[in-house]
């Protein structure tokens, strides 16, 4: 089993994606740069390693595979929450 740290950054844009899509992902140092540039732009970062396991295998701007719907709209909805509390 790979034990490198890995980082995926995902895409949802209701309208547009019919679902998320993976717009960067890497392990390791570039794992870290997708992380730094995610909390420098006020992107909320949620750990899952279980979830980047999964998400590591599919391919720059492929959407997520149906098996993966339940626990990426698990993190939506999370991140979604982070977001309004920002805004109040």
């Amino acid at each position: 089993m790979d034990e490198r740290k890995k980082a995926i950054a995902l895409r949802y844009i209701p309208g547009k994606d019919n679902a998320p899509v993976v717009v960067a992902k890497g392990y390791g140092e570039l794992a870290e740069r997708i992380i730094e540039l995610a909390k420098e732009h006020n992107v909320p970062v949620v750990e899952d390693v279980a979830l980047a396991s999964a998400l590591i295998k599919v391919d720059i701007y492929e959407e997520i595979p149906p098996q993966l719907y339940r626990a990426v709209a698990k993190i939506l909805v999370f991140v979604e929450a982070i977001r309004t509390s920002r805004r109040s």
